[in-house]
């Protein structure tokens, strides 16, 4: 099977993640899930989507981890061990605004020199997809997302601290993305024209139109 295509990413996520972290899985499921429904909007992207979801939660695994901070782990591991394509790799290592939480952890430079300064393209789409999935792999709201990620870590984890920092960022990507596969499939309803907001423990995002903010 060909390395760095969905497929072949499927079956390396399920080897480390199944058995040992089986929500880790579940989740993961979902996230591929979401990527796939972004397929209209990416064209032949699609597929190295698909891969980096299927792959971004892999450094969480007990037999790769080295720093204790997943994405550093999981891209490392995919570099070193399965020579995978760099732009997957920093895919993986910056998902979800990974650098905030790698500054917060005093890894910040160790991402920079080995995945880059900063998230390569597909990375907003990556981070909509992680951020639009529970912890068991279901769709939920970016605003049920941020807030679940809060209750499970609690004040003053460096986890909070992240997501507290990068919510604006968030917010906007999911509102964009949102908009531009609704102009795709139009909703049927009022009700799912609303953006989302964030949870009140959050800053707000300014909104959806023009370019977005830097992730933090």
């Amino acid at each position: 099977m060909k390395k760095n295509t969905a497929a072949w990413a499927r079956d390396l996520a399920c080897k480390h993640l199944e058995t040992s972290l089986p929500r880790r899985w579940a989740h993961t499921q979902g996230v591929a899930r979401q990527a796939r429904t972004l397929a209209p909007i990416l064209g032949d992207m699609a597929d190295l989507l698909e891969a980096s979801a299927w792959l971004h939660d892999i450094g969480y695994a007990p037999d790769l981890t080295d720093t204790g901070f997943h994405p550093i782990d999981g891209a490392r591991y995919l570099r070193d061990t399965h020579q995978v394509d760099r732009h997957l790799c920093r895919l993986v290592a910056h998902h979800s605004c990974a650098p905030v939480e790698a500054r917060e952890r005093g890894l910040a430079d160790t991402l920079a020199l080995e995945f880059g300064f900063t998230s390569p393209p597909l990375g907003e789409f990556l981070t909509y997809c992680d951020m639009t999935t529970s912890p068991n792999g279901e769709k939920l709201s970016v605003q049920e997302r941020l807030k679940e990620i809060l209750s499970r870590y609690g004040e003053g984890h460096v986890v909070t601290r992240t997501i507290q920092e990068s919510a604006p960022y968030i917010i906007a990507v999911v509102n964009k993305l949102d908009s531009e596969m609704k102009e795709l499939n139009p909703p049927d309803t009022e009700e799912n024209l609303s953006p989302q907001k964030a949870p009140s423990s959050l800053p707000t995002a300014t909104g959806t139109q023009g370019p977005l903010p830097a992730c933090p």
